[in-house]
């Protein structure tokens, strides 16, 4: 299961987000983008993210998955689509000269910190 390897990846990352001068800061939230060729179930990664941060800044955080459709351009008519089955042709002419736009990403795109010592006071 790769997804306990992205995961700690993500949580070395985000642990690193987390300013020095701010002891008591902790990771609320972090927000991804999966694409649907990149080979991650989200529901294993969001699982294996809350086990890996257990006892750490990033316990309880949530990781916000938003995930990014296939999509393609014909390279030689120009067509494009969302790709919903596993067929890279053309749906305009057939041809199979197809060049993949989105699908593939991993990205982290925003990692939501908060000084844990606010809820302490109040």
């Amino acid at each position: 299961m790769h997804e306990m390897g992205l995961a700690l990846e993500i949580l070395e990352i985000a642990r690193a987000s987390i300013p020095a001068d701010l002891p008591s800061a902790r990771v609320a939230r972090v927000n991804l983008r999966v694409g649907k060729l990149a080979a991650v179930v989200p529901e294993s990664l969001r699982f294996c993210f809350e086990i890996a941060a257990r006892e750490t800044p990033l316990a309880g955080a949530e990781l916000a998955i938003e995930e990014i459709p296939v999509s393609a351009r014909c390279r030689a008519c120009g067509e494009r689509w969302t790709v919903t089955e596993p067929v890279f042709l053309c749906r305009a002419c057939g041809g199979g000269a197809v060049e993949i736009l989105s699908g593939r990403e991993l990205d982290i795109v925003s990692i939501e910190v908060f000084d844990g010592s606010e809820g302490e006071n109040g």
